[in-house]
């Protein structure tokens, strides 16, 4: 009786070691599991910013750019435009698209040549400077600017003052996508997807807020638009460093200077400049 009953004790003690031991186990794997987790959310965690995401504009030239001098140029050009809106009637949203678009946001080769921010070419009655620019065909005349405000001046008179345009002119100022269709209708670009192309830009950097603006309407931001950039700026006495996106218009303007007088300080041969480059200003 007592060797059954210590017999019994020891298989007891066996299961009850055994039971022990398998829940161990299983705790341990879960463990792993968890560990295997979270290693595998930091590694989907992408570190560059979205902010960073290149745009690639093909018009008269193929030209790629940072999102973030995409901003540096609307904010640039946003007052002319709105100022021209005014003035013109043209609504700013689609001078900036075609700004972008036409100049690859300023650093487009014909930009940086001429100072031609909308493709323009010299036409019949064209009396100042010119330069010469492979587009549909080899070597074509383009006009050639002083500055870029000169540009967008022209390219005002260049839409006013031409009979083809005028029907752009009976649309609603704030039907950016009828202005947008209405210029490739009546022959300002041979691309078919020249409308598509604007109204993109107007909707991914929101350029329609600046028509509110001269209207007076409300505005509504497109929830999946590019996030503005802040472009920082640095000066140490009669030097300036060149920043992520800027033209050496915006810097002569920003210390009220032209830019031919930047260019004979700087002994700058053209109008390219390259991120932390120091200009003397003063």
């Amino acid at each position: 009786m007592i060797k059954k009953i210590a017999c019994l004790f020891v298989v007891v003690l066996l299961m009850s070691c055994g039971s022990s031991k398998k829940y161990s186990k299983t705790s341990k794997s879960k463990h792993t599991t968890s560990k295997r987790t979270v290693q595998t959310k930091k590694q989907t965690t992408s570190p560059k910013s979205e902010n960073r995401e290149t745009e690639t504009m093909v018009s008269t030239s193929k030209t790629t750019v940072y999102t973030d001098v995409v901003f540096a140029y609307i904010n640039d050009f946003k007052n002319i435009a709105k100022s021209n809106m005014k003035e013109y009637g043209i609504p700013a949203s689609i001078i900036l698209a075609q700004g972008i678009l036409e100049s690859g946001a300023g650093r487009g080769d014909l930009a940086k040549r001429s100072n031609n921010h909308f493709g323009i070419k010299c036409h019949t009655g064209w009396e100042g400077e010119k330069v010469y620019h492979d587009d549909d065909a080899a070597q074509e005349c383009f006009r050639k600017y002083k500055d870029p405000a000169e540009s967008y001046r022209d390219h005002a008179l260049f839409l006013t003052g031409r009979s083809r345009y005028a029907s752009l002119f009976e649309l609603d100022k704030d039907d950016y996508e009828a202005w947008a269709k209405g210029l490739r209708k009546a022959g300002y670009a041979t691309d078919p997807r020249y409308p598509e192309k604007l109204i993109n830009y107007i909707e991914k950097y929101n350029l329609h807020q600046y028509d509110s603006e001269v209207l007076g309407n409300r505005y509504t931001p497109f929830d999946n638009a590019a996030k503005p950039v802040i472009i920082a700026s640095h000066q140490v006495g009669n030097t300036y460093e060149v920043q992520a996106g800027e033209t050496l218009y915006a810097i002569s303007k920003k210390f009220n200077i032209t830019v031919e007088d930047l260019k004979k300080k700087n002994k700058l041969s053209d109008n390219t400049l390259s991120i932390g480059q120091k200009l003397i200003v003063k």
